[in-house]
């Protein structure tokens, strides 16, 4: 296995003969906290880690040894937010920014600079400037998405389809309001916009992968997908891509941020789950459901 393309942006591991149209890519699971940017933010370095997909990079480190590249933030989402757009941007975060169109994403502090972490919680005492926002976008966000479109460009010369598995973890109370009261909450939620940025074929085998590892799966709900499946997912054009949150519940202590007694057991399985996602893309046609 080879390691290519580290820097503050990202991290991509490559396998050593790629078998399959599927990429893999965590853009929430990045730890790397400049120092400068812990300074600047009012919360602490514990506080500030609550909006990170911890792990999950981790967690589906097996993907190059199925076949698969791994393409992995490296700059935290409370730093800048790789699945949102760059003109997500937030008048009440960063200087200079006309308010836009309601946007619900911006409007509750989620931009592409995001406001707050979870529960609310602001990040800054005052506003960033416009120069600094941009820096973030050309620094970051600009080298991550421009490896992952390349990534997806080869899958589609390579296979004739591109098959984007776009890994994150949802807090374990996010789930709360999911079904009837008293209903079994699902263990992960598969977004595909709804339909739109993947073929139902596509959906139902990352759905039986999962399921056929004991895993109760929802779509849609409460996630159906942001930046990521907007745009990269064409299925009429055989690009694909589906949003996978698993509950963070399942493996670590969502209060320490560290990994629990699961953990192991739960990755081991999640390898197995991983091959079976890589054979999705690999050999057999995937139609485009007229949907």
């Amino acid at each position: 296995m080879t390691n290519h393309g580290e820097n503050l942006s990202y991290m991509l591991r490559r396998p050593e003969k790629r078998s399959t149209s599927v990429v893999f890519a965590s853009p929430h699971s990045g730890r790397n906290y400049p120092d400068a940017f812990l300074r600047q933010a009012i919360l602490d370095e514990h506080e500030i880690r609550s909006s990170e997909d911890a792990y999950v990079d981790d967690l589906f480190g097996s993907a190059p040894g199925h076949g698969a590249p791994l393409l992995m933030a490296q700059a935290p989402r409370a730093y800048l937010d790789l699945n949102r757009g760059p003109d997500e941007m937030d008048s009440a975060v960063v200087a200079g920014i006309r308010r836009v169109a309601h946007n619900p994403r911006i409007a509750s502090g989620l931009g592409v600079i995001p406001r707050v972490v979870s529960n609310g919680r602001a990040i800054y005492s005052g506003k960033l400037t416009l120069n600094e926002a941009h820096a973030r976008i050309t620094q970051v966000w600009r080298p991550y998405h421009d490896t992952l479109q390349s990534l997806l460009d080869e899958a589609h010369a390579d296979f004739g389809e591109a098959i984007l598995i776009d890994c994150h973890s949802m807090p374990h109370e996010a789930l709360e309001n999911v079904g009837p009261p008293g209903a079994t909450r699902p263990d992960v939620v598969l977004g595909d916009r709804f339909g739109a940025s993947a073929a139902s074929s596509v959906v139902e085998k990352v759905e039986a992968a999962f399921a056929s590892a004991g895993f109760k799966v929802a779509r849609n709900m409460p996630f159906a997908g942001a930046y990521m499946c907007q745009h990269y997912g064409r299925p009429s054009r055989r690009h694909h891509a589906v949003q996978v949150e698993i509950d963070r519940s399942i493996y670590m202590n969502e209060k320490t941020i560290k990994p629990n007694a699961n953990y192991a057991a739960f990755k081991d399985v999640l390898s197995g789950i991983v091959s079976e996602l890589a054979n999705i893309g690999r050999g057999e046609d995937v139609r485009v459901a007229a949907e």
